[in-house]
């Protein structure tokens, strides 16, 4: 999950012409924090993800959703029981 986010942030940034150390500073965090997430290494936190959303100018339900959409099809699929 956290390498489909960290995919879902850096094509923002980089759709948006954004630098990284920039819209790390934009969010309130570390530059280096904002390349584990985007590497996927670090889950972000959901006021995290919150400040990220405000700082790429999208809400935070965008950003998840595009995750959701980048999930391998077995987080898709309802579990039987």
């Amino acid at each position: 999950m956290s390498l489909a986010f960290g995919a879902v942030v850096r094509e923002l940034r980089t759709e948006d012409g954004i630098a990284q150390e920039t819209l790390a500073h934009m969010a309130g965090i570390e530059r280096s924090h904002m390349g584990k997430i985007e590497r996927g290494e670090h889950m972000p936190t959901l006021a995290l993800i919150f400040k990220i959303a405000r700082a790429l100018e999208r809400s935070a339900g965008e950003l998840m959703l595009e995750t959701e959409a980048r999930l391998p099809k077995q987080w898709h699929q309802p579990s039987g029981g």
